[in-house]
């Protein structure tokens, strides 16, 4: 992209009263931000009314340092980096299918992934640890099977999806709510490095912007946006991933939500959903059907040692449970069932959760 072009984008987007509904107008009006910027202040009071159409006729004190700072951004770091606006060939066509499609998007790493075949991963920021490695299977057995796998960046979910998607070639696409100069949460700093390195990290706001809470649930759209369909691994019923969700539903995507324990609150946002309509899902496999007709998932790997039958396992089931309701089901003692527990935790075969529960981990 040219100088002045850039330029025009930033100043479009970024001039304080001129937000993204008035600036699709005004793109739909002029053609491009050059023109709308060039145009007469009454012109644009045609098409946006005159607070926006005032606003664009002053340059904004801070446009020169963000124009560059992204100048040097394009021209710095290893990994390719892209701003793609509306037009662009790297802009992808799933977005522009949604209400409101991003007007520019800042890429950083692999942008062919813009175009590639999608599906969006969401859920807990505070997962179970059955949660996070259901998250981190099914991304890693979609990924393997040539889906690149979207999700957030967020904690818990998002970062388990991430990970799995990246021992595939499908690889994953971050949408971060924030400037791709900043990584949010800092403990996902590695995580962001090798998605900038193997995958795409994605954003629609400039460089600078810090995690301002009012900007995680607008990127939700592009991740249910880009996606062919959008699984819901864990979720309170208050969880943003249900946003995702919505809008996924809202774009015409399907969406698919895992089952769990009717008393986990990180099981009642997928039971919602479930009962609004979502595809349950237990397997990968079940998903790539549904995407592809007659479609397998890959092999599973051959059973570990750790595999072997486990009484303890039988009694625990799958979901959580206390040490009195174990005490009654197998008739061991509670020290030999705590000696036995952490055996089988120590193997990342059972996890202990929050309120002295233990819960079974499936396999991978």
């Amino acid at each position: 992209m040219e100088h002045d072009e850039l330029a025009a984008w930033l100043r479009l987007l970024e001039t304080p009263q001129v937000g993204r509904v008035s600036a699709r107008r005004l793109l739909a009006a002029f053609g491009s931000p050059q023109a709308a910027i060039a145009a007469s202040t009454a012109a644009r009071r045609e098409v946006v009314g005159s607070g926006p159409a005032a606003a664009l006729a002053d340059e904004p004190e801070t446009l020169a340092a963000l124009i560059a700072s992204t100048v040097d951004w394009l021209a710095s770091g290893s990994e390719p980096r892209h701003v793609v606006t509306l037009g662009d060939p790297l802009y992808p066509a799933t977005l522009l299918n949604i209400e409101d499609p991003p007007l520019l998007l800042y890429a950083l790493g692999r942008a062919e992934l813009l175009q590639a075949s999608s599906f969006a991963i969401v859920g807990s920021r505070n997962p179970t640890p059955q949660g996070t490695d259901n998250a981190r299977a099914f991304a890693a057995n979609l990924s393997r099977a040539g889906l690149t796998i979207v999700s957030g960046l967020a904690l818990g979910i998002d970062g388990a999806a991430h990970d799995g998607a990246l021992q595939g070639p499908g690889s994953t696409v971050a949408v971060i709510g924030t400037g791709l100069d900043r990584v949010y949460p800092k403990r996902h700093l590695d995580l962001a490095r090798r998605i900038a390195q193997q995958g795409l990290l994605v954003s629609e706001y400039p460089l600078g912007t810090p995690p301002l809470p009012e900007n995680f649930p607008p990127r939700n759209r592009i991740i249910a946006g880009l996606a062919r369909g959008t699984l819901v691994v864990e979720a309170t019923l208050q969880s943003g991933s249900l946003i995702t969700a919505r809008l996924a539903t809202e774009a015409g995507r399907d969406v698919f939500a895992v089952p769990g324990s009717i008393h986990s609150p990180q099981s009642r946002g997928c039971h919602a959903l479930i009962s609004q309509g979502a595809k349950l899902v237990e397997s990968a496999q079940d998903i790539l059907e549904e995407l592809q007709p007659g479609a397998a998932a890959p092999a599973s790997p051959p059973a570990e040692a750790s595999d072997r039958p486990e009484p303890l396992l039988d009694a625990l089931g799958y979901e959580p449970v206390s040490l009195e309701a174990l005490v009654a089901r197998t008739g061991w003692s509670a020290s030999a069932l705590n000696t036995r527990l952490l055996e089988l935790e120590l193997e990342g075969r059972v996890a202990r959760l929050p309120g002295q529960l233990f819960q079974r981990i499936a396999a991978g």
